[in-house]
């Protein structure tokens, strides 16, 4: 199970508007740097707004940060366009044989090391901004 694509999406956007600032931030703009319908791009920025990481112009205006990229981490990213639903990351199989002994208690015992895997996964997105991020883009780009 993979976690959602709109993760890295909205990591794109955020990056794209805040690197490229000479460009009015419209779906179709960003879209063309995502390569991907700008129908996916308006889906995205509609959850970043209700997370209130963005902002958008009515008309041609387009997307624009509400908040310093120093202020927002990978996590808030993440959890703004549920990339998995919450404490999901890992989808147990359903209905494991009760009579074989493995099968009665695999669950029980594989949560709990799932659930240390997710919260490791979420302390690291927690521990890097978008700044740290795009500076790190913008070095890249610069080379």
């Amino acid at each position: 199970m993979k976690i959602s694509s709109r993760f890295t999406v909205a990591v794109h956007i955020l990056s794209l508007i805040k690197v490229d600032s000479s460009h009015p931030s419209t779906s179709e703009w960003i879209a063309s740097s995502v390569n991907t319908n700008p129908v996916v791009i308006r889906r995205v920025i509609g959850m970043l707004k209700k997370a209130g990481l963005v902002g958008v112009k009515a008309g041609a205006g387009g997307a624009y940060l509400l908040k310093d990229l120093e202020e927002i981490t990978l996590l808030d990213v993440y959890r703004a366009v549920a990339a998995v639903e919450e404490g999901e990351l890992f989808q147990m199989h359903e209905n494991p044989n009760v009579e074989c002994p493995v099968g009665a208690n695999i669950q029980s015992v594989l949560e709990l090391i799932l659930k240390r895997s997710q919260d490791a996964m979420e302390q690291v997105l927690a521990d890097v901004t978008m700044k740290e991020l795009v500076t790190d883009l913008i070095a890249k780009i610069d080379v």
